[in-house]
Protein backbone atom coordinates (compact mmCIF):
# COMPACT_ATOMS: atom_id res chain seq x y z
CA UNK A 1 0.00 0.00 0.00
CA UNK A 2 0.68 3.70 -0.81
CA UNK A 3 -0.31 6.39 1.91
CA UNK A 4 0.16 9.98 1.28
CA UNK A 5 -1.36 13.17 2.80
CA UNK A 6 -3.27 15.78 0.89
CA UNK A 7 -5.53 18.72 1.24
CA UNK A 8 -6.22 17.21 5.37
CA UNK A 9 -6.97 14.15 3.86
CA UNK A 10 -5.22 10.68 3.46
CA UNK A 11 -5.15 8.75 0.63
CA UNK A 12 -4.10 5.03 0.66
CA UNK A 13 -3.04 3.24 -2.48
CA UNK A 14 -3.52 -0.51 -3.46
CA UNK A 15 -5.73 -1.47 -0.83
CA UNK A 16 -6.24 -5.02 -1.26
CA UNK A 17 -8.81 -7.81 -0.23
CA UNK A 18 -11.28 -4.35 1.37
CA UNK A 19 -14.78 -4.40 0.82
CA UNK A 20 -15.86 -0.98 2.94
CA UNK A 21 -19.64 -1.87 2.38
CA UNK A 22 -19.46 -5.21 3.90
CA UNK A 23 -16.88 -4.39 6.18
CA UNK A 24 -18.68 -1.47 8.54
CA UNK A 25 -22.37 -2.90 7.72
CA UNK A 26 -22.08 -6.56 7.81
CA UNK A 27 -23.20 -6.88 11.35
CA UNK A 28 -19.62 -6.49 13.48
CA UNK A 29 -20.09 -2.73 14.07
CA UNK A 30 -23.09 -1.09 14.75
CA UNK A 31 -21.70 2.92 14.51
CA UNK A 32 -20.84 3.18 11.23
CA UNK A 33 -23.07 5.29 8.84
CA UNK A 34 -23.06 6.43 4.65
CA UNK A 35 -23.63 10.09 3.50
CA UNK A 36 -24.90 11.06 0.34
CA UNK A 37 -21.82 11.30 -0.93
CA UNK A 38 -20.45 7.74 -0.69
CA UNK A 39 -18.43 8.53 2.70
CA UNK A 40 -18.99 6.07 5.89
CA UNK A 41 -18.74 8.42 9.15
CA UNK A 42 -18.51 7.04 12.65
CA UNK A 43 -16.24 7.08 16.12
CA UNK A 44 -13.69 4.38 16.90
CA UNK A 45 -11.45 5.00 19.54
CA UNK A 46 -12.69 8.27 20.64
CA UNK A 47 -11.70 9.07 17.23
CA UNK A 48 -13.79 10.28 14.56
CA UNK A 49 -13.58 9.61 10.70
CA UNK A 50 -14.76 10.05 7.32
CA UNK A 51 -14.13 7.28 5.04
CA UNK A 52 -14.59 6.24 1.37
CA UNK A 53 -13.11 3.67 -1.31
CA UNK A 54 -13.31 4.16 -4.88
CA UNK A 55 -11.75 0.33 -6.34
CA UNK A 56 -8.20 -0.08 -4.40
CA UNK A 57 -7.82 3.32 -3.00
CA UNK A 58 -9.48 4.51 0.52
CA UNK A 59 -9.67 8.01 1.07
CA UNK A 60 -9.61 8.98 4.62
CA UNK A 61 -10.78 12.39 5.33
CA UNK A 62 -10.07 15.49 7.88
CA UNK A 63 -7.46 12.81 9.21
CA UNK A 64 -3.23 12.08 9.40
CA UNK A 65 -0.56 9.75 8.99
CA UNK A 66 -0.05 9.97 12.66
CA UNK A 67 -3.81 8.82 13.62
CA UNK A 68 -3.55 6.91 10.66
CA UNK A 69 -0.83 4.45 12.92
CA UNK A 70 -2.39 5.00 16.66
CA UNK A 71 -6.29 4.09 15.03
CA UNK A 72 -7.23 3.11 11.55
CA UNK A 73 -4.48 1.05 10.98
CA UNK A 74 -5.06 -1.77 13.26
CA UNK A 75 -8.88 -1.13 13.17
CA UNK A 76 -8.80 -2.36 10.00
CA UNK A 77 -6.53 -4.79 9.98
CA UNK A 78 -4.62 -3.19 7.47
CA UNK A 79 -1.39 -5.18 8.81
CA UNK A 80 -3.03 -8.60 7.92
CA UNK A 81 -2.70 -10.02 4.89
CA UNK A 82 -6.03 -11.11 3.67
CA UNK A 83 -5.13 -12.24 0.33
CA UNK A 84 -3.19 -15.34 1.52
CA UNK A 85 -6.55 -15.67 4.41
CA UNK A 86 -9.07 -15.65 1.33
CA UNK A 87 -6.73 -17.90 -0.85
CA UNK A 88 -6.53 -20.31 2.32
CA UNK A 89 -10.20 -20.02 3.32
CA UNK A 90 -11.19 -21.30 -0.72
CA UNK A 91 -9.46 -24.43 -0.24
CA UNK A 92 -12.96 -25.40 1.01
CA UNK A 93 -15.02 -26.03 -1.73
CA UNK A 94 -18.04 -24.89 0.39
CA UNK A 95 -17.02 -21.58 1.53
CA UNK A 96 -14.79 -20.44 -1.94
CA UNK A 97 -18.00 -19.34 -3.90
CA UNK A 98 -18.71 -17.45 -0.68
CA UNK A 99 -15.39 -15.79 -0.59
CA UNK A 100 -15.57 -14.96 -4.27
CA UNK A 101 -19.03 -13.07 -4.53
CA UNK A 102 -18.57 -10.99 -0.85
CA UNK A 103 -14.38 -10.62 -1.09
CA UNK A 104 -13.38 -8.38 0.68
CA UNK A 105 -14.92 -8.66 4.14
CA UNK A 106 -12.57 -7.39 7.11
CA UNK A 107 -12.83 -8.43 10.68
CA UNK A 108 -12.89 -4.68 12.10
CA UNK A 109 -10.59 -4.41 15.86
CA UNK A 110 -12.96 -2.79 17.71
CA UNK A 111 -12.51 -1.58 21.59
CA UNK A 112 -12.92 -4.60 24.10
CA UNK A 113 -16.06 -2.48 26.38
CA UNK A 114 -17.43 -1.45 22.99
CA UNK A 115 -17.45 -4.72 21.49
CA UNK A 116 -19.07 -6.36 25.12
CA UNK A 117 -21.46 -3.96 25.71
CA UNK A 118 -22.62 -4.16 22.40
CA UNK A 119 -22.84 -7.78 21.42
CA UNK A 120 -25.24 -7.83 25.00
CA UNK A 121 -27.15 -4.66 23.65
CA UNK A 122 -27.40 -7.22 20.25
CA UNK A 123 -28.96 -10.43 22.24
CA UNK A 124 -32.47 -11.20 20.79
CA UNK A 125 -32.60 -8.55 18.71
CA UNK A 126 -32.02 -6.90 15.13
CA UNK A 127 -29.45 -4.70 13.72
CA UNK A 128 -31.65 -2.03 13.20
CA UNK A 129 -33.02 -2.15 16.96
CA UNK A 130 -29.09 -2.60 18.09
CA UNK A 131 -27.97 0.40 16.20
CA UNK A 132 -31.07 2.54 17.61
CA UNK A 133 -30.38 1.63 20.89
CA UNK A 134 -26.54 2.10 20.33
CA UNK A 135 -27.30 5.78 19.05
CA UNK A 136 -29.47 7.14 21.79
CA UNK A 137 -26.45 5.68 24.07
CA UNK A 138 -24.10 7.40 22.50
CA UNK A 139 -26.02 10.75 21.90
CA UNK A 140 -26.83 10.47 25.54
CA UNK A 141 -23.99 9.61 27.77
CA UNK A 142 -20.92 9.96 24.96
CA UNK A 143 -18.63 12.96 24.75
CA UNK A 144 -19.96 15.11 21.87
CA UNK A 145 -16.89 15.63 19.19
CA UNK A 146 -16.74 19.27 17.40
CA UNK A 147 -17.63 17.16 14.42
CA UNK A 148 -20.65 16.85 15.86
CA UNK A 149 -20.37 12.94 16.30
CA UNK A 150 -20.40 11.16 19.75
CA UNK A 151 -18.09 8.62 21.48
CA UNK A 152 -19.28 5.16 22.97
CA UNK A 153 -19.70 6.34 26.47
CA UNK A 154 -17.06 4.81 29.28
CA UNK A 155 -17.66 2.48 31.73
CA UNK A 156 -16.98 4.61 34.26
CA UNK A 157 -20.08 7.35 33.05
CA UNK A 158 -22.01 4.22 32.42
CA UNK A 159 -21.70 2.85 35.94
CA UNK A 160 -23.42 5.70 37.18
CA UNK A 161 -26.95 4.77 35.13
CA UNK A 162 -29.69 2.61 36.81
CA UNK A 163 -31.41 -0.66 35.44
CA UNK A 164 -34.09 1.86 34.60
CA UNK A 165 -31.93 4.34 32.84
CA UNK A 166 -30.76 1.57 30.46
CA UNK A 167 -34.33 0.31 30.52
CA UNK A 168 -35.46 3.91 29.05
CA UNK A 169 -32.92 3.38 26.22
CA UNK A 170 -34.90 0.65 24.72
CA UNK A 171 -32.48 -2.43 26.16
CA UNK A 172 -35.61 -4.35 27.75
CA UNK A 173 -34.50 -7.30 29.67
CA UNK A 174 -30.55 -6.36 28.96
CA UNK A 175 -30.82 -3.35 30.79
CA UNK A 176 -29.94 -5.33 34.12
CA UNK A 177 -26.96 -7.41 32.28
CA UNK A 178 -25.31 -3.60 30.79
CA UNK A 179 -25.95 -2.50 34.49
CA UNK A 180 -24.04 -4.67 36.19
CA UNK A 181 -21.29 -5.07 33.46
CA UNK A 182 -20.29 -1.14 33.62
CA UNK A 183 -20.26 -1.63 37.62
CA UNK A 184 -18.18 -4.60 36.78
CA UNK A 185 -15.71 -2.86 34.61
CA UNK A 186 -15.89 0.64 36.39
CA UNK A 187 -14.53 -1.09 39.48
CA UNK A 188 -11.95 -3.13 38.20
CA UNK A 189 -13.59 -6.52 38.94
CA UNK A 190 -13.55 -7.09 35.06
CA UNK A 191 -10.44 -6.96 33.40
CA UNK A 192 -10.90 -6.33 29.78
CA UNK A 193 -6.86 -6.06 28.81
CA UNK A 194 -6.49 -8.81 30.94
CA UNK A 195 -8.77 -11.15 29.13
CA UNK A 196 -6.59 -9.98 25.87
CA UNK A 197 -3.96 -12.01 27.16
CA UNK A 198 -5.62 -15.51 27.73
CA UNK A 199 -5.99 -18.34 25.88
CA UNK A 200 -9.14 -18.43 23.68
CA UNK A 201 -11.12 -21.08 26.01
CA UNK A 202 -9.67 -19.33 29.27
CA UNK A 203 -11.24 -15.58 27.45
CA UNK A 204 -14.39 -17.52 26.59
CA UNK A 205 -14.62 -18.80 30.03
CA UNK A 206 -13.78 -15.29 31.47
CA UNK A 207 -16.70 -13.73 29.56
CA UNK A 208 -18.93 -16.72 30.01
CA UNK A 209 -18.56 -15.91 33.56
CA UNK A 210 -20.07 -12.48 33.24
CA UNK A 211 -24.02 -11.70 34.20
CA UNK A 212 -26.05 -11.98 30.97
CA UNK A 213 -23.13 -13.29 28.80
CA UNK A 214 -23.99 -16.41 26.76
CA UNK A 215 -21.37 -18.43 24.33
CA UNK A 216 -22.99 -16.40 21.38
CA UNK A 217 -22.44 -12.78 22.90
CA UNK A 218 -18.88 -13.97 24.30
CA UNK A 219 -17.65 -15.64 20.96
CA UNK A 220 -18.80 -12.23 19.21
CA UNK A 221 -16.87 -9.91 21.87
CA UNK A 222 -13.60 -12.46 21.45
CA UNK A 223 -13.84 -11.98 17.84
CA UNK A 224 -14.66 -7.93 17.24
CA UNK A 225 -13.27 -6.63 20.59
CA UNK A 226 -10.30 -8.94 21.60
CA UNK A 227 -8.44 -9.77 18.43
CA UNK A 228 -9.22 -13.92 19.08
CA UNK A 229 -9.63 -14.35 15.14
CA UNK A 230 -10.07 -18.26 15.91
CA UNK A 231 -13.67 -17.26 17.77
CA UNK A 232 -16.56 -18.64 16.01
CA UNK A 233 -20.30 -16.71 16.64
CA UNK A 234 -23.20 -19.48 16.22
CA UNK A 235 -26.62 -17.33 16.16
CA UNK A 236 -29.91 -18.77 14.29
CA UNK A 237 -28.00 -18.21 10.74
CA UNK A 238 -25.04 -20.15 11.42
CA UNK A 239 -26.53 -22.98 13.13
CA UNK A 240 -28.20 -23.27 9.95
CA UNK A 241 -25.03 -22.87 8.01
CA UNK A 242 -23.07 -25.85 9.96
CA UNK A 243 -25.65 -28.13 8.81
CA UNK A 244 -23.52 -28.03 6.15
CA UNK A 245 -20.26 -28.75 7.78
CA UNK A 246 -21.75 -32.36 9.62
CA UNK A 247 -18.11 -33.65 10.14
CA UNK A 248 -17.04 -30.08 11.60
CA UNK A 249 -15.15 -26.89 10.21
CA UNK A 250 -12.34 -28.30 7.50
CA UNK A 251 -8.97 -27.69 8.84
CA UNK A 252 -8.14 -24.58 6.49
CA UNK A 253 -10.48 -23.15 8.88
CA UNK A 254 -7.76 -23.19 11.88
CA UNK A 255 -6.49 -20.32 13.66
CA UNK A 256 -9.03 -17.94 11.16
CA UNK A 257 -12.60 -19.55 11.82
CA UNK A 258 -13.70 -15.84 12.76
CA UNK A 259 -13.21 -14.91 9.62
CA UNK A 260 -14.63 -17.25 7.84
CA UNK A 261 -17.71 -17.29 9.94
CA UNK A 262 -17.94 -13.19 8.29
CA UNK A 263 -18.40 -14.83 4.95
CA UNK A 264 -20.80 -17.48 6.06
CA UNK A 265 -22.60 -15.69 8.00
CA UNK A 266 -23.15 -12.70 5.14
CA UNK A 267 -24.22 -15.47 2.67
CA UNK A 268 -26.68 -17.18 5.10
CA UNK A 269 -28.29 -13.78 6.27
CA UNK A 270 -28.37 -12.23 2.32
CA UNK A 271 -29.43 -15.43 1.30
CA UNK A 272 -32.09 -16.46 3.54
CA UNK A 273 -30.35 -19.98 3.90
CA UNK A 274 -32.78 -21.85 6.49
Amino acid sequence: MRIKEEDGNLIIEGVECLNLDLSLDCGQAFRWKKDADGFWYGVAFGTPLYIKQDGSTVVMRDTDLDTYEKVWKNYFDFDRDYVEICDRLKRDSLIAPTVDEYYGIRILNQESFEALFSFVISQQNNIKRIKGIIDRLCTQYGERLSCGLYTFPTAERLSKLSVEDFEALGTGYRARYLERLAKAVACGELDLGAIKTLELEQARKALLDIYGVGIKVANCALLFGFGFYDAFPVDVWMKRVMEYYPNGLPECFDGIGGIAQQYLFHWARENNIG
